[in-house]
């Protein structure tokens, strides 16, 4: 059912500018328009558009809710005497933007989005709009260049002034700083005629990339994947493929030729290419700007507002051609989308948890769908949903069995912790700490990797067992040592380590449990005290400039040994870089995951992948308690494709993705009580449906969060179940209270 927002007092008045339905006399006829606002609302709202104002699918417009006025997209128009009946009831719009309309495509994304993620499209929208002031003409500055003909006299002092006019016209205080004087000589030179005033917008087209240039030389079996995804981009349409290649096998110069052949083909085209990791984006837009001569234009959360606004303004009218981003640049109203690329496709970081939940992975392959355009997935450690897809036809796939040039992969061993255990109050073993010692005294580097940050990841109190934990969280706060102070990484809160147990007030009797990458940094500063020594985490490095410099830091051979979070698995290669240590390879198999043996053989495989580039010979030693684990020997064999054919099948004996469908709801409230009653509520108004199995309600692994109380569904589907609908249909069976909270999550990747 419609709805129908009643006129506010102001609005009441008669409106002498409402046209009849026929349009008589050339007037226009009554426009009944439906707006999707950004909230999280079922559907649009009906206005009635002024008769000063003709409106379509897809305009941006301000329209009143209740006290309020909100940016809406205008979702569909109707004319005639049905949209006449009863329209001067309705609210009229109060103002269209100038911006770019919405497509059809990115409408459609919204709702098939909002479909199959249970959520409103308003929500979903409210990612498109992500810059409302780009929707609004950019403003623009005064700028100044030599005035034509002028003869007047200049000193020494305004002919530099004027010199660096003539090279580029600025404003007034960009020229005084260039030339090196103070703002009122250019005033001067204002006055006395010498400098003309034009209007420069702030946000200018970004620059084209040059389709002229030639692409690093392949090798030939760079260049046949390369032909086939150009072949791939050529046919047109909706087509996607698997680029499947080893570690250092070059696949973004493959793909790259494909972006170029996208680009080439139709002068109006864009392109997007997703990144997991933004604070390493920079290694790839160099790439980027090496191939095209022009730097892409970059979407993720660290951009200035200035840049937001200036990129999603060209995005939305077509002039930016090359866009590079997180996955929330998926949401960008692209006005002609012909190619996606999604490098290190199995990435979990595609994954959002809070808010929406959705994988970027999968919405992608929807969007090129919708779109009809082809979709490149890079990965040298495809997700099985990915591989699975590529085998049986649904996908192209497209290999790079080997390194380029003359590279060969590093040689990979397990040291058996329970055989060679590292000394009492230590993390490395005998074994890697000679490995270490080796590289150094050859003058090579070394990797050590630990995927925990800050010092301790638990810290209790020797006297009495009292566990650090953040308020109203069960999460153990983590000793970062460098700074002094206690962190939750699930929430954010941190505190100074105290002096004294807060339970029973023994003072200094704290003691630290497990190593952090600092508590790594300790030891190996201990044992190689000469070597240069740097931990690699997003703690050490949290922006952009950070990385850059201690990547640069590492090529330049200034680092003997980093160590690392698994920030290292996508770094740069480095071609002093011959040993890679991982401390601790059983971290990831701990929990309940589904993807647990998958995620560690793809994240390990890449870090032991650092290991050995060009000239110098690779190794990798991974330190584990269970050597045996069928992920650890396929590790030591290198033997990926071994490993996930024994995952696939230990998957479909179970209905497990991708031979099955999961969704996962958690139902949170401040009450202990309440939640568990809104929970078994909840699950006993579940469909029964052939095909679908409900687990639980069961506590969740974190059972408090920022002090909700907080109980799990998990739902198994066969693979030809639509679950998103039978999501929906369970919900509409029961109305539980504003207090209670419910979090829908179609194929879930965390199980806390």
């Amino acid at each position: 059912m419609r709805r129908r927002l009643r006129r506010t007092r102001a609005s009441a008045a008669p409106d002498f500018g409402l046209f009849d339905a026929s349009g008589a006399a050339g007037r226009a006829p009554v426009q009944r328009v439906r707006v999707l606002l950004p909230l999280p609302l079922p559907e649009p709202f009906d206005y009635r558009a002024p008769a000063s104002m003709r409106l379509a699918p897809g305009d941006h417009v301000i329209a009143p809710v209740g006290p309020r006025e909100l940016l809406g997209v205008v979702w569909s128009v109707e004319e005639g005497e049905d949209a006449a009946r009863g329209a001067d009831n309705l609210k009229p719009i109060t103002e269209r933007l100038p911006g770019p309309p919405l497509d059809d495509t990115a409408r459609r994304f919204i709702e098939w989005t909002a479909r199959y993620v249970i959520a409103s499209p308003g929500a979903i929208m409210r990612m498109v709009v992500r810059a409302p002031e780009a929707l609004r003409d950019p403003p623009v500055v005064h700028v100044y260049a030599p005035t034509p003909g002028f003869d007047g006299k200049l000193t020494e002092t305004r002919l530099r002034v004027q010199a660096e006019a003539a090279r580029e016209p600025e404003t007034a205080a960009e020229l005084a700083r260039r030339a090196g004087v103070s703002p009122g000589v250019v005033k001067a030179m204002i006055d006395q005629g010498a400098l003309t005033r034009s209007a420069r917008s702030e946000d200018p087209p970004f620059a084209e990339p040059d389709l002229s240039r030639a692409g690093h030389p392949l090798s030939p079996a760079q260049a046949n994947a390369a032909e086939d995804l150009q072949t791939l981009v050529r046919q047109g349409g909706f087509a996607a493929a698997l680029l499947d290649g080893v570690t250092g096998s070059g696949k973004t110069e493959v793909y790259l030729e494909a972006v170029a052949e996208a680009l080439a083909a139709d002068p109006a085209a864009q392109v997007l290419v997703l990144l997991p990791e933004i604070a390493l984006t920079q290694a790839v837009l160099a790439r980027f700007e090496a191939r095209f001569g022009a730097s892409p234009v970059e979407w993720h959360s660290a951009i200035k507002p200035a840049h937001r606004r200036r990129a999603w303004r060209e995005i939305a009218a077509g002039r930016a051609r090359l866009v590079v981003g997180a996955r929330s640049a998926l949401f960008l109203p692209f006005a002609n989308l012909r190619l996606i690329v999604i490098d290190e496709e199995h990435d979990p970081s595609y994954k959002q948890d809070e808010g929406v939940a959705y994988q970027a992975r999968d919405l992608a392959v929807a969007r090129a769908k919708l779109g009809e355009c082809a979709i490149v997935l890079a990965s040298a450690t495809p997700s099985l949903e990915t591989l699975v897809n590529a085998q049986s036809g649904r996908y192209a796939h497209v290999k790079l069995p080997a390194r380029h040039g003359a590279a060969v992969l590093p040689d990979v061993e397990l040291i058996d912790l329970r055989l060679d255990p590292p000394e009492k109050g230590k993390w490395l073993s005998p074994a890697l700490v000679a490995a270490t010692a080796d590289s150094l005294a050859r003058g090579e580097q070394a990797l050590l990797y630990m995927n925990r940050r800050g010092y301790a990841p638990l810290t209790l109190c020797r006297a009495c067992g009292h566990r650090m934990q953040s308020p109203e969280t069960e999460s153990w706060l983590v000793e970062h040592r460098y700074s002094g102070r206690l962190v939750c990484h699930l929430t954010g809160f941190s505190m100074p380590k105290p002096k004294a147990c807060p339970k029973c007030l023994t003072p200094d009797s704290f003691v630290s449990i497990g190593p952090g990458v600092e508590r790594i940094h300790e030891e190996v500063l201990e044992r190689f005290p000469e070597a240069r020594i740097e931990i690699f985490s997003s703690d050490t490095a949290p922006n952009g400039e950070a990385v850059r410099a201690l990547i640069d830091r590492m090529e330049r051979g200034d680092i003997d040994i980093l160590i690392g979070t698994q920030i290292v698995a996508k770094g740069r290669d480095f071609p002093l870089l011959t040993l890679v240590g991982v401390i601790d390879a059983d971290l990831g198999l701990k929990g309940g995951d589904l993807r647990a043996g998958e995620r560690t053989f793809q994240l390990l495989s890449q870090v032991a992948g650092r290991a050995g580039r060009a000239e110098l010979k690779g190794r990798a030693l991974i330190q584990t308690y269970a050597p045996d684990e069928a992920v650890m020997q396929a590790l030591a064999a290198m033997d990926r494709d071994g490993f996930l054919a024994a995952e696939a099948q230990a998957r479909e004996l179970v209905g497990m993705p991708p031979y099955g469908r999961l969704a996962a709801i958690v139902v949170s409230s401040p009450s202990e009580e309440q939640a568990h009653a809104a929970a078994n509520e909840l699950g006993a108004a579940a469909p029964n449906t052939d095909g679908v199995d409900v687990w639980g309600p069961a506590p969740a692994p974190l059972a408090v969060v920022r002090g909700r109380h907080r109980r799990r569904f998990l739902i198994r589907a066969d693979r030809g179940v639509d679950l998103s609908a039978y999501m929906a249909a369970w919900m509409t069976r029961v109305k539980l209270t504003s207090a209670v909270r419910i979090q829908i999550d179609i194929d879930p990747y965390s199980f806390l």
